[in-house]
C-alpha cells in the first residue's frame, strides 16, 4: 500500500521523475478493500474485499534500493501506481488464483504470468497486512508481480521518454501509459 499526491488513471501518462535512470514496470493484480479491516484472520479475509483492478506498480529502483531507507520512496512517485480501467467485485471476478497476468513495452512481451503463482494468497495478504495497519475501504493491496520486471534483466532494462507500456489481467481488462520525462514535452 502507499500513498500518492494525485490519482493517475489507466490510460494517463506516467512522469519520469527528475534524476530518475531506474524506472521499472510491474503488472499486478490489485485486491481493494472494502470495509475497514483491523487484526482480520485469514479464514475472514473474503468479506473485506470490494474488488479488484489492473496496477502497473511503477518502481523507480535508484530510488527504492540505493537510496536507504523505506521502499515507499521508488514507489510513491507523483503519477505511479496506475489503477484500473475498473474495478470487477468478488462475485464478477470468479477464481482469482488463476488469472493470466500480462505487460509489454513497446509491443515487446515482457512480463507473462498467472496469479496461480503468486507467492502469498489474497487471504494471507489481507490478515498480515491487516495486522499492522487498519486497511479502509478503498486502500489498495498490491499482490505481487510476474518474472519479467526490467530490474531482473542481464544487464537491466529501465523505462525512457517515449516508451508505451500496455499491461492487463484476465477479467480486468487493458491499460496504456506513455512515458513522459520530467519536464519534456
Amino acid at each position: 500500500m502507499k500513498a500518492t499526491t494525485s490519482y493517475t488513471g489507466p490510460f494517463d501518462e506516467i512522469i519520469i521523475p527528475r534524476n530518475s535512470t531506474k524506472t521499472d514496470w510491474e503488472v499486478e493484480l490489485a485486491v481493494v478493500i472494502g470495509k475497514r479491516a483491523s487484526y482480520v484472520e485469514e479464514a475472514d479475509a473474503a468479506d473485506y474485499i470490494a474488488g479488484y483492478a489492473l496496477h502497473n506498480d511503477v518502481s523507480e529502483r535508484e530510488f527504492q534500493l540505493e537510496r536507504s531507507g523505506t521502499w515507499d520512496k521508488g514507489k510513491g512517485c507523483d503519477t505511479f501506481a496506475p489503477v484500473g480501467p475498473f474495478m470487477a467485485t468478488p462475485d464478477e471476478m470468479g477464481d482469482v488464483n488463476n488469472l493470466r497476468l500480462w505487460l509489454s513495452v513497446n509491443g515487446q512481451m515482457m512480463q507473462d504470468g498467472n496469479t496461480a503463482n503468486l507467492i502469498f494468497n489474497i487471504p494471507f495478504l489481507i490478515s498480515y497486512v491487516s495486522q499492522f495497519m487498519t486497511l479502509l475501504p478503498g486502500d489498495i493491496i498490491s499482490t505481487g508481480t510476474p518474472a519479467g520486471v526490467g530490474l531482473g534483466f542481464n544487464p537491466p532494462v529501465y523505462l525512457k521518454h517515449g516508451d508505451v507500456v500496455e499491461l492487463g489481467i484476465d477479467g480486468l481488462g487493458t491499460s496504456r501509459q506513455v512515458l513522459k520525462a520530467y519536464g519534456q514535452n
